[in-house]
């Protein structure tokens, strides 16, 4: 059980970080690539770059994990110093305005926003509670939703009236990095548990071992798939004046296209979060999870369903109630099946494969619509998805006994 000092100060200064980590999400979400397409004019493979950032931090997990094991770094010392690369590749973009520096830039920055996750999700193992930690991770997220929610909205009216304005909003996105680097300093933390190995992906391995590790990352890769395929079209959908989407007979301005993809999905997902949080912390997790595939097939389909504004509401608050659980779900799944002295080696993993699938989903997404339709690739998105809730149901018998992992690795070991 851990400390109740370490729970409370955690819990504290998560808190905080939720402000600027709900501002950070409005930028890998929305405004990167909302520049690169108004903007920077950028072709496929740019906005696939930019849209696809955060996607190779979470690839470098693993080797994170890795150095931060090797060096007997502090986790959440760790994550900081990582933040403050965050921090100055924000800079950077705002001071030299040029496509490439702003494509590489938004690669580097969400990069660091992502690599860290794996370090963060051994923090909540330590310190939260077993029982509480879906619903203390749930309430700081409420934070980072409204925050998100709230960011979106002024930020897209301010490049409707302008959109010169971007470069400052990459310094916003600057100083919210810092303060996330502040508030991560002030983590009580460990360094991790040393394997002795020296390979930098080394925890691979689980993937070999542990059967139901395997059988579950399967089914995140086909469900993943397709919605980091179709989430960066969402953008592009509405922001292209091919797709022929309008508002009251005219092109959606900027902050028309925040609010279909940042405002009302997040105020959905501000209100579903403690819902899914409590759910997590209670529910068989494989069901939990089916009933989010659920969701996300549906929100889809919605979206892209047909040119009709109805339709794309109806989609994003099905999509940002379907991501409230997603968020609890994704962060947090780890801890239920892995030892806990090995859960940052088991998120790395997990976040690799997320991370690769993220690279490659917006290129074939931004290929595919060349030929497709949206209509037709949101068809394809929700099969995948399909398939991979089929697979999840012989799981259920093992999120039934879902236990802290000790024992689990005994069986594995065996």
């Amino acid at each position: 059980m851990p400390d109740a000092n370490r729970t409370a100060v955690t819990y504290r200064y998560e808190r905080w970080r939720a402000i600027s980590s709900g501002i950070l999400e409005t930028a890998g979400g929305t405004f990167l690539l909302l520049i690169a397409v108004r903007w920077y004019h950028a072709g496929a493979i740019a906005k696939a770059l930019v849209a696809g950032g955060g996607s190779f931090g979470l690839m470098l997990g693993p080797w994170l994990v890795a150095r931060v094991e090797t060096a007997g770094w502090p986790v959440a010392k760790a994550a900081a110093r990582v933040a403050v690369l965050g921090a100055l590749g924000f800079l950077i973009m705002a001071l030299v305005p040029t496509q490439p520096v702003f494509v590489v830039g938004a690669i580097v920055t969400m990069a660091a926003s992502a690599a860290a996750v794996p370090l963060m999700t051994q923090i909540y193992q330590e310190n939260y509670p077993e029982r509480q930690r879906g619903k203390l991770f749930s309430r700081t997220f409420m934070i980072r939703i409204a925050t998100a929610a709230a960011f979106s909205e002024i930020a897209g009216r301010i490049l409707s009236a302008n959109l010169e304005f971007f470069r400052g909003l990459l310094v916003v996105f600057a100083l919210a990095f810092a303060f996330t680097s502040f508030c991560l300093g002030r983590l009580p933390s460990r360094p991790l548990a040393v394997t002795g190995g020296t390979h930098p992906f080394r925890a691979m391995r689980f993937v070999r071992d542990d059967a139901l590790f395997r059988r579950t990352l399967i089914m995140w890769m086909l469900m993943g798939f397709a919605n980091l395929m179709i989430l960066p079209l969402r953008v592009e959908y509405l922001a292209n004046p091919r797709y022929g989407v309008t508002w009251g007979g005219q092109i959606l301005t900027t902050a028309q296209i925040a609010l279909l993809v940042g405002v009302i999905p997040n105020l959905a997902r501000l209100v579903m979060s403690p819902v899914w949080g409590w759910l997590f912390d209670r529910m068989n997790f494989f069901v939990l999870r089916i009933l989010l595939n659920t969701g996300f097939a549906l929100g889809m389909l919605s979206f892209f369903g047909g040119n009709h504004l109805a339709w794309l509401i109806v989609g994003a608050i099905i999509y940002g109630i379907s991501n409230g659980g997603g968020d609890v779900a994704w962060g947090l799944w780890v801890t239920k099946f892995a030892p806990p002295e090995r859960v940052a080696d088991y998120m790395s993993v997990h976040t690799f494969f997320t991370g690769l699938r993220g690279v490659l989903a917006p290129v074939v997404a931004f290929q595919l619509v060349g030929h497709w339709s949206v209509a037709a690739i949101s068809w394809l998105g929700a099969g995948m998805i399909v398939a991979a809730t089929l697979l999840l149901i012989p799981e259920i018998k093992f999120g039934r006994n879902a236990r802290p992992a000790a024992a689990l690795m005994e069986e594995v070991s065996e």
